[in-house]
């Protein structure tokens, strides 16, 4: 078992947020269930496991959040603002995804719905998830 370590500097929690995009102009988005944010779309994503990869936390999030698995996802950016969380001090590492079609997506977990969504006509998101998709929209 791994020794016990305590330190006496706060540590920042670490989340994947994952933007799946569509040929024809479309995101993947899920209605958050809990708060922060209840009710509010977003980009699916959520905190890693401590045993996990930052690849596996994305690949289980968006399969746990939406039932899509074996969408090939590649890391994107950080994005590390200190008030992107009213949870406390987070860090996001996101996720991008360009697939063909729209598979049907599945809510589940902390998801009350899944849907794509046309990029020209997007809810306000929670978080700062407009920004990561701006940023996946500019990445080649």
């Amino acid at each position: 078992m791994a020794e016990e370590y305590c330190y006496r500097y706060p540590r920042p929690a670490v989340t994947v947020d994952m933007v799946v995009l569509t040929d024809d102009g479309a995101v993947l988005l899920i209605k958050r269930k809990a708060e922060p944010f209840k009710g509010r779309w977003a980009l699916p994503g959520g905190f890693i496991d401590i045993d996990e990869t930052l690849a596996d936390a994305a690949a289980r999030e968006l399969t746990e959040e939406t039932g899509l698995a074996g969408v090939e996802l590649r890391q994107l950016r950080a994005f590390d603002r200190p008030d992107r969380d009213p949870r406390g001090r987070t860090i996001a590492v996101a996720f991008l995804a360009r697939v063909s079609d729209r598979p049907k997506p599945r809510a589940g977990d902390d998801a009350a719905d899944a849907r794509w969504m046309r990029l020209d006509d997007l809810p306000p998101l929670a978080f700062d998830h407009s920004d990561i998709i701006a940023c996946a929209l500019n990445a080649k």
